[in-house]
């Protein structure tokens, strides 16, 4: 059986939820395949996530990855907002869950660490739960 495609969104598809993608993609690329989309685009990836996912692991977004629109991945099997605060863009269904993860833009490097370190919980916890469907 293909592995289940999930999709991270968020509004701009350049900070939450491109980490998601690539945490998805280090962690749990053996249960679900990531994509990371929004309902608009930036022209890079938040430049603090880049740098802190660098540091902390090793991983480098702006090499595989960039802002995209929903219509730019392939359908998802599960569609995850990283957080709507006011309100979820619409994607065309229904979301499958909201982590409800403030956007750390602006903020210092512990508020973005903590963001990052509550996106890897989710993303084990996820991957746990589809290895036991």
């Amino acid at each position: 059986m293909a592995k289940p495609k999930v999709a991270f969104i968020c509004v701009h598809n350049s900070c939450r939820s491109q980490i998601a993608e690539a945490l998805g993609k280090a962690l749990a690329s053996d249960v679900f395949e990531s994509y990371s989309a929004g309902t608009g685009t930036k022209p890079q990836i938040n430049q603090d996530a880049v740098r802190l996912m660098k540091k902390l692991y090793g991983i480098d977004m702006e090499q595989t990855q960039y802002s995209k629109l929903i219509s730019d991945i392939p359908e998802p099997d599960i569609a995850i907002s990283m957080g709507c605060n006011v309100g979820c863009p619409f994607i065309g269904r229904p979301f499958d869950d909201n982590w409800g993860l403030e956007d750390p833009t602006g903020k210092d490097d512990a508020a973005f660490k903590d963001v990052i370190m509550q996106i890897h919980q989710n993303i084990i916890a996820l991957k746990n739960r589809l290895q036991t469907i």
